[in-house]
């Protein structure tokens, strides 16, 4: 369960809103809304001055104190009183800048924003990937034209500084939609201990969970007291409500799953995939250089550089033919080909090099299946063996119409080699101790690790064939143990 307060200076400061026992001044919270015991505490800081010190700054520092999940956090107030971080952390914001009409020398104008919307329809993507990584109630963004549009300045708002009319309407249109809790009455439901979020896309042609699989997930959510709910990109802001965040989305690093991980990590959830674990696992070229320096046994792999053709000539020196070239973040077997020759070798390459500054080549294992082992909190939790599509090298084939994949064998664990089971943990504890998919091959005696996968698919009747149920439950109790770990 989860309480909601907004807190201001002055109660007055609220008076052209509809009223609420859920506003509360900041001497009140000061004195009455102590540490949570169980429950979540959600806190929307409205107070008049968030400078160093000043009743902002405290509310803050207080809520974080006593556990509650504040907006906007200390980390935030920081960074934007750190002009310089504030400059490195809006990296990613030019492209949108970039869209804006021609401006003069030395024009500047402001904009006014309430959690990441604003009046003018041309500016709302930027003040949305403001709040994105400064998040904060009202922000003020100043522009200047400096042979390009420029953020000069970004600056917190009180709330009574709003005008009447268009931005007050605006306000409390935009933080009805984003704290829907405090307004609209709950339906009667079970009493939860837990809230979690399972982050999907509906639209994903191949998703890390068919609709049965999560379906199960949240049932034995339910069976542990956690209420589980699916959410998608659009819920980026809603993450605060949640006391866990469970990802079943393909993840990337240059991507909203990331950045959604980062936040939930930034707000004291319980992460699966963690950020750092998406971090080490999307790209192909650290997980290898990570594999290989701890030792854990590999394909033969080599680095290939765009514009290096003697490195070229090498590999194909060092690796013999067919060698396998893949780009460092492809995904269910996207960015991999197979090269016959050096002529296929150069093309593929250079084709591949378009798209990335560096490619891993690896020598090419020829096996009828590849082993997946699941690893959960550093145990083997199932083992499959996943085959080559028929004609096919690998266990997915692509074409403009349809992805196919080959067959699949599910069993217990003690069933699978000691060998296969000890490479995949030893890998992922290089990685973390959270859910990952490891994909090992075997040939005669010889076992490499191919790839950690840090978000494994669990499909109803592929993975879960020999545990069932007990697949499920085995992932939220882990869910369970940690987010009581955190309320301690």
């Amino acid at each position: 369960m989860s309480r909601f307060f907004v807190v201001v200076d002055d109660l007055k400061d609220w008076s052209p809103y509809y009223p609420s026992q859920d506003v509360i001044t900041f001497d009140d919270y000061l004195e009455r809304i102590t540490q949570s015991s169980g429950e979540r505490v959600r806190v929307i800081n409205l107070c008049r001055s968030y400078r160093y010190l000043g009743t902002g700054y405290y509310c803050s520092l207080l809520a974080e104190a006593r556990g509650h999940n504040v907006l906007p956090s200390v980390n935030t107030l920081s960074e934007l009183a750190r002009k310089s971080l504030s400059d490195i952390l809006l990296e990613g914001v030019e492209p949108l800048l970039a869209k804006l009409a021609e401006g003069k020398a030395g024009e500047s104008f402001s904009v006014r924003s309430w959690f990441g919307e604003c009046l003018a329809p041309e500016y709302a993507a930027i003040a949305k990937a403001v709040f994105e990584r400064f998040p904060s109630p009202l922000l003020e963004i100043t522009f200047e034209y400096k042979q390009r549009w420029q953020i000069k300045k970004l600056q917190m708002m009180a709330l009574k500084s709003l005008k009447q009319g268009g931005e007050q309407e605006a306000f409390a249109s935009t933080f009805e939609r984003f704290s829907n809790k405090m307004w609209r009455k709950p339906k009667a439901r079970k009493s939860f201990r837990y809230d979690l979020a399972i982050l999907v896309d509906p639209e994903e042609k191949l998703p890390p969970s068919d609709k049965a699989a999560l379906r199960k997930f949240s049932k034995a959510a339910a069976n542990l007291g956690i209420s589980a709910e699916l959410i998608t990109k659009k819920d980026y802001l809603r993450l605060p409500e949640y006391d866990g965040l469970f990802i079943r989305e393909t993840t990337s690093v240059d991507h909203h799953t990331y950045r959604f991980a980062k936040k939930a990590a930034a707000e004291g959830l319980v992460v699966m995939d963690d950020p750092t674990s998406i971090l080490r696992c999307t790209n192909k070229i650290y997980l290898a250089d990570l594999l290989s320096s701890h030792k854990v046994p590999t394909p033969r792999t080599e680095f290939l550089r765009r514009d290096n053709p003697e490195e070229l000539k090498r590999i194909a020196d060092t690796l013999a033919y067919p060698i396998v070239l893949k780009v460092p973040d492809g995904a269910f077997s996207r960015g991999v080909v197979k090269v016959e020759n050096w002529e296929s070798l150069v093309a593929e390459s250079q084709r591949l090099l378009d798209k990335s500054a560096l490619l891993l080549a690896q020598e090419f294992m020829y096996t009828d299946y590849d082993w997946r082992i699941g690893v959960l909190d550093s145990k083997p939790l199932f083992a499959c063996r996943y085959y080559m599509v028929r004609n096919h090298w690998q266990i997915y084939k692509h074409s403009s119409s349809k992805s196919q994949s080959g067959g699949f064998d599910t069993m217990p664990t003690y069933e699978a080699p000691k060998k296969v089971l000890d490479v995949a943990v030893k890998a992922c504890k290089l990685i973390g101790d959270g859910f990952y998919g490891v994909d090992v091959k075997q040939s005669d005696n010889r076992v490499v690790v191919i790839e950690v996968n840090d978000n494994p698919s669990i499909d109803s009747g592929v993975e879960d064939l020999f545990l069932g149920d007990g697949l499920y439950d085995s992932v939220m109790e882990v869910f369970l143990r940690r987010m009581e770990q955190r309320r301690r």
